[in-house]
This record gives C-alpha cells, sequence and structure tokens, in this order.
C-alpha cells in the first residue's frame, strides 16, 4: 500500500512576528484549522515540532520528518523576526480525502483570504507524492518534490490537485 504525502509552501507579505492584524489573523486562522484538519477522515499525520517546540522553524526539531528545509527560491529571514513562511507537511491515504479537507470547512475560508497573507512567487504552493506505508516524508523530501514540480511540471514523482498521479508499486 501506499500513503499520499503533501508539502505546502508559501511566502508571507510580512513576517510571522509582525503584530499586525492581518498576521495575527493568519496566526488565528492556523489554530483552528489544525484541529479541524487532524479529524478529517483520510489524515494520517503533520509535521510537528518535538515535545510540542515554540519557536522558528529553522530553529526546531522536527523528529522523524527531518531538519527543516525551505524551497531555494525562499529569500526572506529566518530568525524569529524576520521568518515570512507558512508551510506544512502531512500524510493522507488518498487524494480525495485531502482535497475534501482542503476544499472545505475552516481551511476553505482561509484560502479565500490567501492573497491577503500570501505573496505571489510564480511558484506551486503545493505538491503531493506517493511513499510506502510506514515512511515519513522529511523536510527536504517535500522542497525537493516543489522543485523538481516547478522545473518539470506534474509527473508521478510531484503533482498537484489539477494533474494527479495514480499511486504505482513503491519498493
Amino acid at each position: 500500500m501506499s500513503q499520499l504525502a503533501l508539502y505546502t509552501f508559501g511566502v508571507l507579505k510580512s513576517p510571522l512576528a509582525d503584530p499586525a492584524p492581518l498576521t495575527r489573523e493568519l496566526h488565528e486562522s492556523g489554530e483552528a484549522i489544525y484541529p479541524e484538519i487532524s479529524k478529517h477522515p483520510g489524515y494520517l499525520a503533520h509535521a510537528e515540532a518535538a515535545d510540542g517546540e515554540r519557536g522558528t522553524h529553522f530553529d526546531l526539531d522536527w523528529g522523524a520528518w527531518g531538519e527543516f528545509a525551505v524551497p531555494a527560491w525562499y529569500g526572506k529571514g529566518r530568525t524569529a523576526e524576520t521568518t515570512a513562511l507558512a508551510t506544512t507537511l502531512s500524510l493522507w491515504t488518498d487524494l480525495r480525502s485531502a482535497f475534501d479537507a482542503i476544499y472545505t470547512g475552516l481551511h476553505r475560508k482561509a484560502l479565500n483570504r490567501r492573497y491577503d497573507w500570501f505573496e505571489r512567487t510564480g511558484h506551486p504552493s503545493h505538491v503531493f507524492w506517493w511513499v510506502s506505508d510506514g515512511v515519513i516524508p522529511t523536510w527536504q523530501d517535500g522542497v525537493s518534490r516543489l522543485e523538481h514540480l516547478h522545473d518539470h511540471g506534474s509527473t508521478p514523482h510531484a503533482f498537484t490537485f489539477q494533474k494527479p498521479c495514480a499511486p504505482w508499486p513503491l519498493t
């Protein structure tokens, strides 16, 4: 069997530490969205810092999800004051489950506001790929797949909702 890995990456218009109302709204929506998504049928897991640590993405221990990484084209900060990104790494049973979770409920409402919070970079914002049962994808896997998608379009190696690929026998 296989599982579906999903990596999302977006560059924020302002740093996460920005006290402006738009940044607070983004934080508040995220705090409500994650618990809702984790209860959705087909959701398996998502990258969380070990021991519930708080801090910048770059400084946290992500355990089995590996060292935190970002695409080469991310050019904003890497400190608590300057980091301007939102990213996720998750596992799903199938594409339909991920689609339903992302395009319904609170996450759908947040997607409708994405241009308030995120820059339009010309790069893909998400990528899927299949992994064998029991495999935990790493942040670097997500970055590699997103960069591959940008350079080569949808392939079985890296694909999107718009051009999905069925699972193939994994070894």
